[in-house]
């Protein structure tokens, strides 16, 4: 019999997040072993919680909420995402400008298939949130990486991002703040990319899941304002600043000239009906989170001097740069460090295999740099939720690891 294959369309596929270094670990689990998981952004596992307020929400609903909602989501949702978008400036919009979704992944995944088509190009920034590559390649297009500069905080260049626009090109990815570098762009940046946008006629899609997870007084700059003349579509959610990754509230805002992506915005549509709705009962802690700003006062305690947060990643970033031959930028958002290992000191030739090696020696689960369309061999991603005990613990035994191996 022949064998059952994978379709074609995984060709070049990644997802390295959750891919065979977390099978190893959960082998070495299955063994006995205890891991230390520094590789996923989930902050329920660390200790974090909701506001109570928006877990009494959703489980007031649950009588309410068994039945399919309107496929865009509850109307209270998108009232309240739609709202707080006017509020920061974003001009011209309403509730029928939002699409609830299972968290941004679903989102971008809809986006995509609706705008992208064999032949289609895509730019995206490298290092990226790996799901952006993945399902560009998956909705047949492809993906051309503009760099962000390591030596400047991880910013783009905007004469280079704009040199690899092509005839193909239909849309420019934002992530902002940056998964995995931390990075946060400022307002002329930002300005920056949407006169890029405009000028081209391409469709800017911004990644702001991270924007409430800023240090050091790191001001988020919402692209919308500044992206009138095409079409701008904004991604944000619940999971990560109120801490309910598992709900799977998450948001899509429709703005700028919604004429010129008349087209695409129906074929958005059919794909949204198509799914029915996002998961109905969580959608109610989305105007729940909305309903007070001290709601959102708890992320930015978590993220101030003395905040859990913030002295997670100081002493991550403290204790990755005293180690011989590793350097990191200092993020200044989101929950992530991304730290290079000099390669005349570390000679890596295949990052997924030397994060697979640390592991089977430390315990230690982190991800490899290339999983995030890097394409040199030198960094890791590392994730700063865990308690300073922990983070200290992890990245000590890594020092260790290093100093047996480096090359002086």
């Amino acid at each position: 019999m022949n064998a059952i294959t994978q379709s074609s369309k995984l060709a070049g596929v990644r997802y390295d997040v959750r891919g065979p270094i977390l099978q190893e670990a959960e082998r070495l689990e299955r063994a006995g072993r205890q891991i230390l998981k520094l590789n996923i952004g989930n902050p329920a596992p660390f200790g974090f919680e909701a506001p109570p307020e928006i877990v009494e929400a959703v489980r007031r609903a649950l009588p309410v909420a068994q039945g399919y909602s309107d496929s865009r989501g509850i109307l209270p949702a998108r009232e309240a995402v739609a709202a707080y978008y006017a509020g920061v400036g974003v001009p011209d919009i309403g509730p029928d400008d939002v699409i609830i979704g299972n968290g941004v992944s679903e989102l971008i995944s809809l986006v995509l298939q609706a705008l992208v088509g064999p032949g289609d190009e895509i730019l995206v920034p490298a290092p990226d949130y790996p799901l952006w590559t993945a399902q560009v390649t998956l909705s047949g297009g492809r993906a051309v990486h503009y760099p962000c500069d390591e030596s400047n905080g991880w910013m783009p260049d905007l004469a280079a991002v704009e040199a690899l626009i092509t005839p193909a090109t239909k849309g420019l990815v934002l992530i902002n703040p940056n998964n995995p570098t931390g990075a946060v762009y400022s307002a002329e940046l930002v300005r920056g990319f949407a006169a890029i946008a405009e000028r081209h006629g391409l469709v800017l899609m911004s990644d702001e899941i991270y924007e409430h997870i800023r240090y050091d007084g790191a001001h988020h700059e919402h692209s919308a304002p500044h992206a009138t003349g095409t079409l701008c579509l904004t991604f944000g959610g619940l999971s990560k600043a109120q801490r309910v990754a598992g709900y799977r509230a998450g948001w899509l805002l429709v703005s700028g000239d919604r004429e010129l992506g008349r087209d695409f915005l129906e074929g958005l549509t059919l794909l949204a009906n198509m799914r029915m709705c996002s998961n109905a009962p969580a959608q109610f802690a989305i105007p729940a989170a909305f309903s007070e700003a001290s709601l959102w006062t708890g992320i930015a305690e978590l993220c101030a001097p003395g905040g859990r947060l913030r002295e997670q990643r100081d002493t991550a970033h403290r204790l990755l740069t005293e180690i011989p031959g590793v350097s990191c930028v200092a993020p200044s958002g989101a929950l992530y460090l991304f730290p290079r290992l000099d390669p005349e000191r570390y000679p890596i030739a295949d990052d997924q295999e030397f994060v697979i090696e640390l592991l089977r020696a430390t315990s230690v689960l982190v991800t490899n740099g290339r999983g995030f369309n890097l394409p040199t061999p030198d960094h890791l991603r590392f994730v700063s939720l865990p308690a300073v005990s922990v983070l200290s613990e992890a990245i000590g035994r890594i020092a260790e690891h290093l100093d047996a191996i480096r090359i002086d």
